[in-house]
């Protein structure tokens, strides 16, 4: 089995189902066109049927974006189709994303049919993708709640039918991750055909638990994981790109996968997701929040400036931050201020950073956060005039 992970970001379909976050087919050519720099597989450029802007950005993306698959979703119904297979007409690489729900809720309650129909619904879908195009993926929505004999038996079929991806969503971000990983290696244990298909995985994050169920998943044989930059997307958001393709590369002697991420472009990424989408990234984000290399603690700072391994497990440079940030508040201790008044040229021998440290307090404990203007200050008052 390959240790290669295919990386397919739906930062411009799934993300961009956040409210008041859509995007012109302008800024979706600025995003996907940064994604492509990124290093991104696959960009799940829209869903054509759902409006003309959509079917209109994934037909100017396919013009600019060269290198990635662009990828096109659709129901399992024949007009959602065509109008993927059209929109995607200038493509160098084109797919279409079409499939169905595979879960006993879905089939009795979304679609008031039987298991059976669903298979038949989505063979003629899956079969009719491929008559318009090479590459097809199938979804089986809400495969994390559905019965796994009838999973598998989807699966199989659909493979059968034409299908080169399965994706086996956690649509509702319902599973624990041991639970979600036994989903993916029962289906490979029970899938007969499972060697002519990608197992694709999707996870969302109502239970917080997306990027777990995602590293679950990839573990279990899964070589492709579907992701938005900054965890966007439906209610709680979907599988986070950066931290799913930072933790593989953390653990990469563990794990043994790799990414053709180019992750120095993560943070820009991120940065220019959240610009033109308008969805502020959290300051405690992993990877990508403002504090993510950011120290504060005494404690921690302490450790840090004496090995920055103390406190951190990867290099802000390696996702495109220019440093870490050593902050100061009432929480830092003399060895964070001695550092930063010498960053700021003021070096002092220790009964004079004992009596600064002691001022330096009393306005950490008034501002909550100490700048390099109150530490001048604070400096001038500890030298003789």
């Amino acid at each position: 089995m390959s240790n290669r992970v295919q990386i397919f970001d739906t930062t411009l379909r799934d993300g961009e189902q956040v409210p008041g976050s859509q995007l012109t087919t302008e800024e979706k050519i600025v995003v996907a066109s940064q994604l492509e720099k990124l290093g991104v597989d696959i960009i799940e450029a829209g869903f054509p049927v759902s409006s003309p802007g959509d079917f209109r950005s994934v037909v100017e993306i396919s013009k600019v974006v060269r290198e990635p698959i662009i990828c096109a979703l659709s129901r399992a119904v024949q007009g959602d189709i065509d109008a993927a297979a059209n929109a995607l007409e200038f493509a160098k690489r084109g797919r279409i994303h079409t499939g169905i729900g595979s879960s006993d809720i879905h089939i009795q309650h979304k679609f008031n049919t039987t298991r059976e129909k669903i298979l038949e619904r989505a063979v003629s879908a899956t079969k009719y993708a491929k008559s318009k195009i090479e590459d097809v993926e199938f979804y089986c929505e809400d495969a994390g709640r559905a019965d796994l004999a009838f999973l598998s038996q989807l699966v199989e079929a659909v493979i059968a039918a034409g299908a080169t991806v399965v994706n086996i969503p956690d649509t509702t971000g319902y599973c624990l991750p041991e639970q979600y990983g036994n989903r993916i290696k029962y289906i490979f244990e029970h899938v007969s055909n499972i060697h002519k298909a990608t197992i694709s995985i999707h996870c969302h994050n109502d239970l917080g638990l997306a990027t777990a169920n995602s590293l679950a998943g990839i573990s279990q044989g899964a070589r492709q994981v579907e992701v938005t930059i900054n965890g966007i997307g439906e209610r709680a958001g979907n599988t986070s790109l950066e931290e799913v393709v930072m933790a593989m590369k953390v653990h990469q002697e563990e794990l043994g996968l790799e990414t053709g991420i180019n992750t120095e472009f993560i943070y820009p990424t991120s940065q220019l997701v959240s610009k033109m989408m308008r969805m502020p990234v959290q300051a405690n984000k992993a990877i990508v929040g403002r504090n993510a290399f950011a120290h504060s603690s005494g404690i921690h700072q302490d450790g840090f400036l004496k090995n920055n391994l103390t406190y951190e497990i990867m290099s802000p440079q390696d996702v495109g931050v220019d440093k870490s940030d050593i902050v100061l508040t009432a929480r830092s201790g003399r060895h964070a201020l001695k550092h930063r008044f010498e960053l700021l040229g003021f070096s002092f021998d220790k009964p004079a950073l004992d009596e600064l440290y002691t001022r330096f307090l009393e306005v950490a404990d008034l501002k909550k956060e100490v700048n390099d203007a109150d530490l001048v200050d604070l400096a001038k008052t500890a030298i003789p005039v």
